[in-house]
């Protein structure tokens, strides 16, 4: 009787010979489910899904009023449509910022383990992922909206990869620079809708503009340590007392509540929306106010605390203001 060790042996062998002989001998060579669940969790960083879903959540907004000033009620046909092109664009540019950042992403906790500051993924590979998506959402925005809007959505992916990225590194301005592409959402699905600018699309993206700040501030406080390490001058990076945070946090509080309003005085909703969004702005004003705190926090626990709850009324203000936006539109005749 052959030893046990010969047996094992002899079975490893008949296995690997019932493979090569098999049909579909490919099938071995599937991807393991860690390896599919790394490339999505890779696709999802690389594109910045989040930040698109932001975008796309604003857009579908721009688009809806621009609709209802068209004297439509319901969705106008071409809205999945501008929203897939509003989202690939926005998704190659956060491909091609992080293929800017990718060596001070890897120097920061939170970034660390994205596709390309991790090696992950090729920088080349990073880079043609964003060009592509870039094209073919301008393409397709092309196709199946206007020339406006085509010009408009890769004037926002410019400035957000090629003046907002680089100044980061250089001077505390590029908040208020990046604020800008960031604002543009809204602004993007009301040409798709209307062919133009006009004032309500101005207004949508000043409320955009500037509920941005004290959600700026909450991040760059909760990760000033992070931004310090990576050379990215953050106002707390810059000014680490907490003052100069603080109170540009409040000033733009304090203005979303008029800018706000902005949409009813000029004809977008009815007088009803004045109240749901003066609650909100004040919700959000509260929250920005408490965070004032940490100029004299006794820990950094409390202090991250604070920020925290900030950065999640911040998250959850733009959404509801813009649900309220579009349940309290009036439609022009």
């Amino acid at each position: 009787m052959p030893p046990a060790s010969q047996t094992a042996a002899s079975s490893a062998d008949l296995a690997a010979s019932l493979a090569e002989s098999s049909p579909h001998p490919r099938a071995l060579h599937a991807p393991s489910p860690g390896a599919t669940a790394t490339l999505i969790h890779d696709l999802r960083e690389l594109f910045k899904l989040k930040v698109v879903s932001l975008v796309l959540v604003t857009g579908w907004g721009g688009f809806y009023l621009g609709s209802m000033q068209s004297g439509i009620s319901t969705f106008q046909s071409g809205l999945l449509e501008t929203l897939l092109g509003i989202g690939l664009v926005s998704a190659g540019a956060g491909a091609l910022n992080q293929a800017l950042e990718r060596t001070t992403d890897a120097r920061m906790k939170r970034t660390a383990d994205r596709p390309l500051a991790s090696g992950r993924w090729p920088l080349a590979a990073g880079i043609l992922a964003g060009l592509c998506a870039i094209a073919l959402g301008a393409v397709w925005l092309a196709l199946h909206t206007n020339l406006l809007t085509v010009s408009l959505a890769l004037l926002t992916a410019f400035v957000y990869v090629a003046v907002y990225t680089p100044l980061k590194r250089v001077t505390t301005m590029a908040t208020f620079i990046g604020a800008f592409p960031g604002a543009m959402g809204p602004m993007l699905g009301w040409t798709a809708a209307r062919g133009r600018i006009e004032w309500p699309a101005v207004a949508l993206f000043a409320i955009l503009f500037v509920w941005q700040f004290p959600h700026f501030m909450s991040i760059a406080w909760l990760y000033r340590d992070d931004y310090a390490r990576a050379g990215i001058r953050m106002l707390p990076v810059v000014q680490p007392d907490g003052w100069s945070t603080v109170v540009e946090a409040l000033f733009y509080a304090v203005l979303m509540i008029p800018v706000s309003l902005a949409p009813w005085r000029l004809g977008l909703t009815g007088v009803v929306y004045t109240v749901p969004a003066i609650a909100l702005g004040l919700g959000y004003l509260a929250y920005t106010i408490r965070f004032a705190r940490i100029l004299r926090a006794q820990t950094e626990d409390e202090s991250r605390m604070l920020a925290r709850d900030l950065l999640k009324v911040s998250v959850l203000y733009l959404p509801l203001l813009f649900t309220t936006l579009m349940l309290c539109a009036t439609a022009k005749a």
